[in-house]
């Protein structure tokens, strides 16, 4: 089985090469791949959307990994989550659930099986202790049922819902990239019926009219909005920053509208 990983660790310090030594110490032929490490810190949505719309791109049974994980050591509960033929291990903060939502038949397990965990296991570092060894464990083949009792239900995120009255829908910033990129939560479902090129987005004091079918539609350093590879609507500057250019940040108001 392939493992992934998603942190908000970062590259200087050693967290993330640990929790793979960890894996390779328990199955050192399975595969793992960095999905990502620069989540900004403890950012619970940012990771749950990162996940959400990458799943796609990898073989069903995969086990992703995320360990973006504010509340390490208190309250909150370690998961195993089996969905649509895929495994999300991480903590029971919604981080996992916008990927593993959506599935028919879904089970969720409370990771508290110590005969699965490093010993000691520390209060403050649950990807090496807790959640790299359920990983490399289950590559091997256990059945999940193994790792601790089996949960009827688990935290979960909500999308902000993007607002719309006659031709103007309001949303908001829900990520943004490490370009400088504001991906919005507005979909293009949302679009649905509309002509690109009559439709104004508003963001902070900026405003940009039309939506365009690429970055380079306009001149380095303008804005330009479009549809990305998420399927949501971006704001852009060609070879730019769009959040300096803008100063704004997530949650910050998204404005689009069309022209009667």
């Amino acid at each position: 089985m392939l493992i992934t990983l998603t942190t908000d660790f970062g590259h200087r310090d050693p967290f993330v090469g640990i929790m793979k030594g960890v894996i390779a110490g328990i199955n050192s032929d399975t595969q793992v791949i960095d999905l990502t490490h620069g989540i900004p810190p403890q950012d619970v949505m940012a990771a749950a959307l990162t996940l959400r719309h990458s799943i796609a791109y990898f073989p069903r049974g995969s086990i992703h990994v995320v360990v973006v994980d504010p509340g390490v050591g208190g309250a909150r509960r370690p998961l195993l989550i089996e969905s649509a033929g895929n495994f999300f291990i991480g903590p029971d903060n919604g981080v996992l659930s916008l990927a593993a939502a959506g599935a028919e038949s879904m089970q969720i397990f409370q990771l508290n099986n110590p005969d699965y965990q490093l010993k000691p296991t520390s209060a403050s570092f649950h990807g090496r202790d807790i959640f790299a060894p359920a990983a490399a464990h289950l590559s091997l083949g256990v059945a999940p049922a193994a790792f601790g009792e089996q949960l009827a239900s688990f935290t979960k995120l909500r999308v902000p819902k993007v607002t719309q009255r006659h031709n103007r829908w309001e949303g908001e910033v829900v990520y943004i990239d490490g370009y400088g990129n504001l991906f919005t939560n507005i979909d293009e479902r949302d679009l649905t019926g509309q002509s690109r090129d009559k439709l104004t987005v508003a963001v902070g004091s900026s405003v940009i009219r039309s939506l365009a079918p690429s970055y380079d539609a306009v001149k380095p350093n303008e804005l330009v909005a479009l549809v990305n590879s998420w399927g949501m609507l971006e704001i852009a500057a060609y070879k730019g920053n769009a959040q300096q250019t803008c100063g704004v940040k997530v949650g910050d108001k998204v404005i689009l509208s069309a022209d009667a």
